[in-house]
């Protein structure tokens, strides 16, 4: 990694390892420390925000916390003597400018929220109801958070835009893409990040594209040209948990969100149940979570998991991400009166980033059902089914 990634990702790394157990950092640095700490670019100080509600969390979710500190722990990883890094950086990844991290044995992924009005949304607005929420609906499809990290102080690399001054911590649903080769199995992984593309995109939709460049266009949100080949009895359960995970964020006022789905051959991704457990510190070697918390707690397969297709030829994912993004915000308000201003001159109708919470949630759930098809006969385990149907709109 670069300086400024490696950096960032050992301030993050030294946070999570040595924050006090109300999240608030082991030291507190001296006048004087925090004078040349106004100097630093890319070393930060962070605190670790409600760690009581995200310590709770972890425990409903059965993540031991030295499982959980072990995957950030570069001081219990070596290969040959050879150090290995705690986080991988993985780019610029999203449309909002955030950095991505990974931990060296994939099961977390660390995203930046360098936006104020976004990570302000998410601590002041989102932060109760979400963990309300997590701890009311264990099959949930929002994405499992695990911590939020929020700098403590200015320096002249937060002012700038060096370095961020949030991330969140959260599970990784890529979990064992990385184990294998190019040229082996992992072709066989594919994923996109879905949204509504019925909405006006500047970018896309402006003299057809022709002003935005193609990596720009490259981060809008991806299209699904296929099915999700399900059994009836997943197919009602996944339109149920949408339903209710997409009422809190409507109710939280949030848009913009998208469904991050996940396809895995079948053949390269075995049952969870199937899997030995491991101990902490390993990583699996299969392409699915292992047989152990936090990814595959005691019960049924799930969407964190994996849930098989009805023709038994693949397995999904799904998890819902970026839910920072709040209505009422002033950015928010300001980007809605821009857009309106320009649809007086070109009726282009509203962003994703515009419309109101509810009608964003009735074209987002249109687009999960619509991709959705459940196969006639078929239970996904191979037994014919006593009654089935297609699943179109509902």
């Amino acid at each position: 990694m670069a300086r400024r990634e490696t950096l960032i990702a050992r301030s993050i790394v030294y946070s999570l390892l040595t924050a006090n157990r109300d999240g608030e950092p082991k030291r507190h640095p001296s006048l004087l420390a925090r004078i040349f700490g106004l100097f630093n670019l890319y070393w930060l100080t962070f605190q670790l925000v409600r760690e009581d509600l995200f310590s709770a969390l972890r425990d409903f979710w059965a993540i031991r916390d030295e499982d959980y500190k072990a995957s950030f722990d570069s001081e219990s990883k070596y290969d040959r003597n050879k150090k290995i890094d705690s986080l991988h950086a993985m780019g610029d990844m999203g449309y909002s400018g955030s950095t991505f991290y990974r931990t060296s044995d994939s099961a977390y992924v660390v995203k930046s929220v360098p936006r104020r009005f976004e990570h302000m949304f998410f601590k002041n607005d989102m932060l109760l109801p979400y963990v309300d929420h997590m701890h009311a609906e264990p099959s949930s499809l929002l994405v499992r958070i695990t911590d939020f990290l929020e700098c403590t102080q200015k320096s002249i690399g937060t002012l700038l835009g060096l370095a961020p001054s949030h991330h969140i911590v959260m599970e990784n649903i890529l979990y064992g893409q990385d184990q294998y080769s190019d040229e082996g199995p992992q072709a066989k992984w594919e994923s996109w990040d879905l949204k509504p593309t019925s909405y006006f995109y500047p970018e896309r939709d402006v003299v057809g594209g022709a002003l935005a460049s193609e990596a720009t266009k490259s981060r809008l949100a991806d299209k699904f040209d296929d099915k999700v080949y399900l059994s009836l009895n997943d197919a009602e359960d996944f339109k149920a948990q949408l339903e209710k995970d997409t009422k809190l964020l409507a109710n939280c006022n949030a848009v913009d969100y998208s469904l991050f789905l996940v396809r895995v051959s079948a053949e390269v991704a075995p049952d969870s149940e199937a899997q030995p457990d491991l101990q902490s510190g390993e990583t699996s070697s299969q392409p699915v979570p292992p047989a152990q918390p936090p990814f595959a707690p005691p019960g049924l397969p799930t969407w964190r998991t994996g849930i098989k297709s009805s023709d038994g030829k693949s397995v999904y994912r799904a998890a819902i991400l970026d839910f920072f993004w709040a209505k009422h915000t002033a950015h928010a308000k300001a980007m809605t009166g821009l857009i309106e201003s320009y649809n007086v001159i070109d009726e282009q109708g509203p962003m994703s980033v515009t419309t109101t919470s509810s009608e964003y949630r009735e074209r987002f759930l249109r687009m999960c059902r619509e991709m959705v098809e459940v196969e006639r006969g078929w239970n996904g385990q191979g037994q014919v089914e006593e009654q089935g149907e297609e699943n179109g709109d509902s």
